[in-house]
């Protein structure tokens, strides 16, 4: 047992040591750290939060999309000028309802059409140099459907109702022109020329030249001709002129020693030149046959 002495001694030292107190917590300079950090990352926070304001505000994004563009049921719509710097692949392209579609490029504007295996069909290609199309054909109809104009490479085909060739120099062909009627413009003169070379109109059941209301002139160099393998050849007017025909002489011991004559007569070679001999009381086309030789 312990005794009274004992218990008092214990009493007065146990008494005689101070209480131990255990801090919880962050003090000092982790402390200050702490704070530091948090309100660093408030401050990031709040720019981040006024950064993602302004570029909504700038990008002006809607629910609807962004800026110009907004998304619809029907697709995709943009609004004033737009610039792709990438590919733009879409099913259909089409402007606002009254208003035309613009597409302007520095340098060309190209429209590819391609098959499964990315082979070119089809090329629109607009640029500087000029306008090109690549095909198999090209068609121009009008807006009720009648074909216009049409080139494939057989055939050109102008399906209006009048060609016109504005150039100073016509229209020019390498080859033959095959056509079933050349007529030119009231009021206006149909001209058919080859400075350089003959011209052959040729046609299996004849040509027809009609000129309701003015003359008919064939000007050429060195010979013209008219020939019918099968039919005949009629000159129908009331008045038939041949001009600049040689006039034949005859020889002296069968000139007459009359008085001059105006009356002459219209002679034909066995070669078909014609020439003109006076008049007598029978014909001396056989006197003056010296035109022929």
């Amino acid at each position: 047992m312990m005794t009274q002495e004992q218990c008092s001694h214990r009493n007065n030292v146990q008494s005689s040591e101070k209480p131990q107190v255990y801090k919880v917590g962050i003090y000092g300079w982790r402390k200050r750290c702490l704070y530091f950090f948090v309100l660093l990352l408030m401050i990031l926070i709040l720019i981040n939060l006024a950064l993602t304001i302004w570029i909504l505000k700038v990008m002006n994004f809607t629910i609807d999309g962004m800026g110009n563009l907004r998304i619809t049921e029907k697709g995709v719509k943009l609004e004033g000028d737009s610039e792709f710097l990438q590919p733009l692949y879409a099913k259909e392209i089409r402007s606002s309802p009254g208003r035309p579609l613009f597409l302007q490029s520095s340098r060309n504007v190209s429209v590819n059409i391609v098959n499964s295996n990315n082979q070119l069909l089809t090329q629109l290609v607009t640029g500087s140099s000029g306008f090109k199309a690549r095909g198999k054909m090209f068609e121009v109809k009008s807006t009720s459907g009648k074909l216009l104009f049409s080139a494939d490479e057989q055939e050109v085909v102008v399906g209006a109702e009048r060609l016109r060739v504005m150039g100073a120099e016509g229209a020019v062909f390498s080859k033959s022109v095959e056509t079933p009627h050349v007529r030119a413009e009231p009021f206006k003169e149909l001209r058919l020329e080859s400075p350089t070379r003959s011209l052959l109109m040729e046609a299996p059941k004849g040509i027809q030249i009609l000129a309701e209301a003015g003359d008919i002139q064939a000007i050429c160099r060195n010979e013209l001709r008219l020939e019918s393998k099968d039919g005949e050849i009629a000159l129908d007017a009331q008045r038939i002129r041949l001009m600049r025909l040689p006039e034949g002489k005859a020889s002296s011991s069968s000139s007459s020693s009359g008085t001059r004559q105006t009356v002459y007569e219209v002679c034909v070679c066995p070669n078909g030149r014609l020439f003109l001999s006076l008049a007598g009381a029978g014909s001396t086309c056989q006197i003056n046959n010296n035109v022929c030789l």
